[in-house]
């Protein structure tokens, strides 16, 4: 049996639909059946069904953006620190197998650049540069940083979610955000296609992958005006135009930090650990491409 925490989420609902696309054996309980504050109550419940693997797609990220992090410091430790170490403790007491989701926002700009022009990404095995240790950080990158920290020892998989996209409109989905904010700050990100982390994510269970860290992005990097431009030229792009949409950008990021009550972060990652694995993940470009082809 499969056990999925976080299933009401944007990120929880792909493995959900991944899940029932498999006809896999999963539950997945809400926190008004489980309290994953109770360690004890975790412990009874997972007692009462043969669990093999337990995926943990719960956390705080706010609404709408990161921002309510910081107004809200108490849930954001106890989503993203405290909840997936009982959970992790728990799993490792009775030998299941833990997989979490995490974030690439632990990381702030990239490591140089290729000789083809292209971005150096951070491994897995880069400390984090943007967290309560190294600098003035969100405190959701923070806690994110610090949850895995809590992890480290754990017989677990920790996947690293970028900015998440999708061919379906959503609050959380990158693409739906690009196209309602008033302005946008330009930068370069690697994103990660969520259908396609879900997926990824979960074949490094069924593929028995040595448990760690794993960067879980599409191939490559993108800047918000190269994101744009794709918008433009896709079918959207001419409904947009139709209805006189404009996108407005920032003159630097100074501007937008004036704007915001948190640093963003805005980094690429190398996703080769996973690629290495034999998990197939598309470029960037041609996922971000297929998805605004099919937008809804």
């Amino acid at each position: 049996m499969i056990v999925l925490f976080g299933s009401t989420g944007y990120v929880g609902g792909f493995f959900k639909k991944l899940l029932q696309s498999k006809n896999r054996d999963f539950i997945a309980p809400s926190h008004k059946e489980i309290d994953l504050l109770n360690e004890k109550q975790l412990s009874d419940f997972f007692d009462r069904i043969d669990v093999e693997f337990v995926i943990n797609a719960a956390g705080y990220t706010g609404k709408p953006n990161v921002d309510a992090c910081e107004e809200n410091k108490v849930d954001c430790l106890l989503g993203n620190v405290i909840i997936p170490g009982i959970l992790a403790k728990v799993c490792a007491k009775k030998g299941i197998v833990f997989g979490h989701v995490s974030s690439g926002c632990l990381y702030q700009g990239d490591k140089g650049m290729n000789p083809d022009g292209s971005r150096i990404g951070f491994k897995e095995d880069d400390p984090p540069n943007f967290s309560f240790r190294t600098s003035r950080c969100s405190f959701y990158s923070g806690c994110k940083a610090l949850g895995e920290e809590l992890l480290a020892d754990s017989r677990c998989y920790i996947w690293r979610l970028r900015m998440p996209f999708h061919w379906q409109d959503h609050p959380k989905n990158y693409i739906s955000k690009l196209l309602y904010y008033q302005r946008l700050i330009d930068m370069r990100n690697s994103l990660s296609e969520v259908e396609e982390f879900a997926r990824a994510a979960f074949e490094c269970w069924e593929k028995k992958l040595p448990f760690g860290i794993y960067h879980i992005t599409n191939t490559g990097s993108v800047t918000t005006r190269q994101i744009v431009e794709k918008i433009l030229r896709s079918p959207l792009g001419a409904k947009l135009k139709e209805k006189g949409k404009k996108f407005l950008f920032f003159e630097n990021e100074k501007e937008f930090l004036k704007q915001v009550k948190a640093p963003r972060s805005n980094c690429v990652l190398d996703n080769s650990k996973i690629l290495n694995m034999g998990i197939f993940i598309r470029h960037v470009e041609e996922a971000l491409e297929e998805d605004l082809s099919k937008w809804q």
